[in-house]
């Protein structure tokens, strides 16, 4: 694990063999937005520790890499420097604080956390310029085979399209899609983390404060993808190449949008 970065069974961190493949399937979502960003004034609206902040630079014109934890952006700052990349503290639902217009607001594996999505939404909406766009991924529910503690709400991509059209009028739901390989990662991680809730059969987790889920998650998701190593599968050697964006987002195991005010 690289020197610095924070840990949670949320977050991610570069560096850690054992979720080699999680952060596969993030860098290609962020070898995505390279692109589409190049030449462009970009705002990473949730951007952890900067890993995909840093990737969007390379290509970007500007991008601001914001997140509500000033530990986290403290992290960012030290790990990640780049002339055109800078970071700064900030609720999302409070963007507007930043006296900025983007060409293009990046929003990854985020919104599932939110209770409300609109306020941030709409917080996004005033900060792109006219001809902006945002760039929505969240996991696809369909192939989501883990149970989640931080996450409040993942969507169908119906869904995701209509909670983003209640503020976006142009909303295009593509989706992140995995190969076989990675497929099979998926659904062994499902068998792994169902082993270990077959304890829990009254489902008393719910139950117990979250300052103990946020102790013990980071555990047990180590825990799952040692149990997915020892059963021999070659989770490790998942790459961003084992990744691509279709156009059909059921299938997907993430779902991407861009929306556009219209």
């Amino acid at each position: 694990m690289n020197d610095g970065g924070i840990f949670t069974g949320e977050r991610l961190v570069a560096g850690d063999p054992l979720f080699a493949a999680d952060f596969a399937r993030h860098l290609a979502a962020y070898g995505f937005a390279q692109q589409l960003c190049r030449g462009r004034e970009v705002l990473d609206a949730g951007c952890g520790d900067g890993y995909g902040s840093d990737q969007i630079a390379q290509t970007a014109t500007s991008v601001l890499g914001v997140d509500r934890s000033e530990i986290t952006i403290e992290t960012a700052r030290r790990r990640y420097q780049r002339a055109n990349l800078a970071y700064q503290a900030c609720d999302l639902t409070r963007l507007i604080s930043l006296d900025r217009q983007f060409d293009i607001v990046c929003n990854f594996q985020v919104i599932e956390h939110l209770e409300d999505p609109q306020p941030f939404l709409e917080q996004v909406r005033q900060v792109l310029r006219p001809d902006g766009f945002l760039v929505v991924i969240t996991p696809n529910r369909k192939n989501s085979f883990v149970e989640n503690p931080y996450h409040v709400r993942e969507y169908l991509p119906e869904e995701l399209t209509t909670v983003l059209k209640r503020v976006f009028r142009d909303v295009d739901m593509q989706g992140v899609c995995g190969n076989d390989k990675v497929m099979a990662f998926e659904r062994a991680r499902g068998v792994q983390a169902n082993r270990i809730l077959r304890f829990d059969p009254l489902g008393l987790r719910n139950l117990i404060p979250k300052s103990v889920v946020e102790w013990a998650y980071p555990k047990l998701a180590r825990l799952v993808r040692k149990g997915i190593q020892q059963s021999g599968s070659q989770m490790a050697t998942i790459t961003p190449a084992d990744f691509s964006i279709g156009a059909d987002p059921n299938d997907s195991v993430d779902l991407l949008a861009i929306c556009r005010p219209g």
